[in-house]
């Protein structure tokens, strides 16, 4: 039997997926990251779940303690960036340093295991021509994660399984229900474990950012209204303003350095072009000219055709065929050829 080691949130997916293995004759180990500090936060409902599904299943739960990790890494990580003027996208971050890349760790050293598996709905494949392993978008377009999985390694990728990549959502429940897994019935998760855990990101960001008032501004500098720090503001944003003016307004910038929150109409919130850094070539290795692609910009955006020029110092621009609205620096661009991810990195302030 192959050991391999679940990623267990204590949710549908991830349990569904343990039922799966087990049921395949792997040889399953339940594994639970305690993620977040303080008394009474989402990860002990999510853990006490995950030890009744491996009391049920009859095979061993490990919980690993990564709290410091995921203040570094994630809290820390928001906070900076969201005091600096960006809104930074936690999950892909927290995926390859948090969750795959210390979850594999653990497994190869301290469980004799070489594969973990977690209940993300993407797919993974090996390209046998290039040697490369490759991530794919799952069967489930509407629950596809590959957006959230673009950093992923290859070493991470050749180490995992994504069971769910070929099932839809209402399959996983339905599998769920056939083990009698009690979390068959478990509502989704449908925010940020932050924002889920302290009620809003707002709310969230208050516990370490002092309110800060400053200048609502439009392109000219002419101020139009006062906001009470630039942390609570994002690209694009329309409501919460509290301007009263003939059309719309959004914002389209953020200057943490003068404390300003500039806006203008939806024609000044578009833009033909972005630069990204920190890029990952998950599928493919780095092209040497630019390339056809589609991208997306936020996780629940349609892709869009693109060009992307390959830049020095793991960067590229992206060149829309047609100026998108609302990019917004420190989320992240992913960009597809057809269902296979080819990288992704995050984008830059303009």
């Amino acid at each position: 039997m192959e050991k391999v080691v679940v990623g267990l949130s204590g949710g549908v997916d991830s349990s569904a997926v343990a039922a799966i293995l087990h049921d395949r004759g792997y040889e399953v180990i339940g594994l639970t990251l305690w993620l977040m500090k303080g008394k009474g936060q989402c990860c002990s409902e999510g853990m006490v779940d995950a030890a009744h599904i491996c009391e049920q299943l009859g095979v061993p739960h490990h919980v690993v303690d990564i709290r410091d990790v995921f203040q570094s890494n994630i809290v820390d990580y928001l906070v900076t960036g969201y005091s600096a003027g960006v809104t930074p996208l936690p999950c892909s971050q927290c995926n390859k340093t948090v969750k795959f890349g210390p979850m594999l760790e653990y497994a190869r050293e301290k469980l004799d295991s070489q594969k973990i598996a977690t209940g993300h709905y993407a797919r993974i494949n090996y390209n046998e021509a290039s040697g490369r392993y490759e991530l794919l978008r799952a069967f489930d377009r509407n629950k596809d994660q590959t957006y959230f999985l673009y950093d992923l390694s290859q070493d991470l990728l050749s180490g995992s399984i994504f069971p769910l990549g070929e099932v839809e959502k209402s399959e996983t429940r339905r599998i769920a229900a056939e083990f009698n897994l009690q979390t068959a019935d478990k509502p989704e998760s449908q925010d940020l474990c932050l924002v889920e855990s302290n009620g809003s990101m707002r709310a969230f960001l208050d516990k370490y950012l002092a309110p800060k008032k400053g200048d609502i501004v439009d392109a000219d500098g002419k101020v139009l209204g006062e906001h009470d720090g630039v942390h609570h503001y994002t690209i694009g944003q329309r409501k919460g303003l509290g301007i009263a003016a003939p059309q719309p307004l959004y914002v389209i910038g953020l200057d943490a350095g003068a404390n300003k929150v500039i806006v203008g109409d939806r024609t000044t919130a578009t833009n033909p072009e972005c630069n990204v850094s920190r890029v990952n070539w998950v599928s493919c290795a780095e092209p040497s000219s630019p390339i056809r692609a589609e991208v997306q910009v936020r996780y629940r955006s349609q892709p869009v055709p693109v060009t992307v020029i390959p830049l020095e110092n793991s960067r590229v621009r992206i060149v829309f065929d047609e100026a998108q609205f609302s990019i917004t620096p420190g989320q992240a661009a992913v960009w597809y050829d057809g269902e296979k991810v080819l990288g992704g990195g995050i984008i830059e302030r303009f």
